[in-house]
């Protein structure tokens, strides 16, 4: 068995466009850190820690080291993600939209294909017809519950601004096309499945039509699907022939989970 790593990190060095923070407390700072904690539990005890008074001293533990601490202060839109029902409208096909917590985990753990659009340019939609003849060239028919995979090498761009702006979306027929085969879930390795947003705001400052605006992700208020985003390293697959794994992260009530996506040959 092959496991291929299919998920990009959440990384405080790489260009975002939300806030991303992760606070790191090194072994040697975790003593005091420690200390700090237990100590502020009651008002008299933070007076003695005020004063230098310790519960536990350093030269009390290995190495006089503690455990190292990080926290993440993030958007769950960083890193790979899994988008559902919430994060598209509080409504999805007429009733209340469905939460990350709440994606069958059996959707996640699927038979799945690959579909190259390396020739799509940022400034266009992946459409029916491109999905369509993706797959003539690979000789694939969907089959209900697959895993689709849209392959445009976007990710190469990860950690500089043109990954926010150069990149093909998804068009509502492709998502279309998709779910009509029987589709829960696909993914793209792209930032997300709407065009660029400098391509949608020309277009409506243009024409003044506000349905240019993130169409593909508001199509989820009348279709329900998820929709994996940020993927990686998708020319490491072939067309077909493995099985995708994307368990959500189990946060309660966001629209968005993190996933580490593997593919298993």
């Amino acid at each position: 068995m092959k496991i291929i790593d299919l998920s990009l990190p959440i990384d405080d060095t790489a260009f975002e466009v939300h806030p991303l923070r992760i606070e790191r407390t090194s072994h040697k700072d975790g003593v005091e850190k420690l200390n700090k904690v237990l100590m502020s539990r009651d008002p008299e005890s933070m007076k003695l820690y005020e004063k230098g008074e310790r519960i536990i001293k350093k030269e009390n533990l290995p190495d006089e080291e503690f455990l190292s601490l990080e926290m993440v202060y993030s958007s769950v839109h960083s890193g790979t993600h899994l988008d559902y029902s919430f994060h598209y409208g509080s409504k999805s096909q007429g009733r209340d939209s469905k939460t990350a917590d709440e994606i069958p985990l059996e959707w996640c753990y699927q038979p799945a294909v690959k579909i190259d659009l390396t020739h799509k340019k940022p400034t266009e939609a992946i459409t029916a017809e491109d999905i369509e003849n993706g797959l003539k060239k690979i000789n694939y028919e969907i089959k209900p519950k697959d895993i689709v995979l849209l392959y445009t090498g976007s990710d190469k761009l990860f950690g500089k601004k043109e990954y926010f702006s150069d990149y093909p979306g998804v068009d509502i027929t492709a998502i279309d096309y998709l779910l009509d085969k029987g589709i829960n879930v696909f993914g793209v390795d792209t930032m997300g499945i709407d065009r660029p947003y400098k391509f949608m705001m020309k277009d409506f400052l243009d024409k003044k039509d506000p349905s240019v605006l993130w169409p593909a992700h508001f199509h989820g208020r009348k279709r329900e699907f998820i929709h994996i985003e940020r993927l990686a390293n998708l020319e490491s697959l072939p067309d077909f022939g493995f099985k995708v794994i994307c368990f959500p992260v189990r946060i309660r009530k966001t629209g968005a989970a993190w996933s580490r996506v593997v593919a298993i040959m």
